[in-house]
């Protein structure tokens, strides 16, 4: 299974990636999350952030996620480029792929601005930011979006998630059973 979160820098992808991962760790134990900045610092840093080297990073991801999902892993995977070539491909592709768009207004995520990539680019300090000079491609079909302009909190976030999904939340129902004790004097 790969689930793949994407959204503007700043929407929250890691942060929800996060919450997921220490919500169903423990039930889990085959979860592996794939953050699009790990991944590129793993690889040397090799990649510029042009268009061309933003879509070599995403096919690395694609084809990391799918060779761990194969083995029976759960993938998590937080990316913020959203071409839709790019998701054409992941959903005909992808073994139970599921898609979360974190959706943030360009303003929302000026104001967190956690990188400093908005302010460095609005001061012509950096170049190919998406959202500024690399267009934003909003995906047309994901299976859940969240207004991350008004975002709940990271743990009712991935609570949303595991509902959507059925091996999530078998996962965490199987630990809930697995954690009932009987009720004393219960005759068994």
């Amino acid at each position: 299974m790969i689930i793949w979160i994407t959204g503007l820098s700043g929407a929250g992808k890691t942060t929800l990636c996060n919450a997921l991962r220490d919500t169903l760790r423990p039930v889990l134990p085959e979860l592996v999350i794939l953050d699009g900045d790990d991944v590129r610092t793993a690889f040397g840093q090799d990649l510029g952030y042009h268009k061309a080297g933003r879509l070599k990073q995403l096919h690395r991801l694609q084809s990391m996620a799918t060779v761990l999902a194969k083995q029976g892993l759960v993938v998590i995977v937080g990316v913020l480029y959203a071409h839709p070539d790019v998701l054409e491909w992941n959903r005909e592709n992808m073994p139970d792929y599921f898609e979360i768009y974190l959706d943030a207004s360009l303003e929302t995520v000026k104001a967190r601005d956690a990188k400093g990539i908005y302010a460095m680019a609005e001061r012509g300090d950096m170049s190919d930011v998406v959202g500024i000079d690399i267009e934003w491609h909003v995906p047309k079909n994901p299976n859940l979006t969240f207004d991350a302009d008004y975002p709940l909190p990271p743990l009712q976030l991935a609570e949303q998630v595991i509902a959507e999904i059925p091996r999530l939340k078998s996962a965490l129902s199987s630990r809930d059973l697995g954690s009932a004790k009987p009720r004393s004097g219960a005759v068994g």
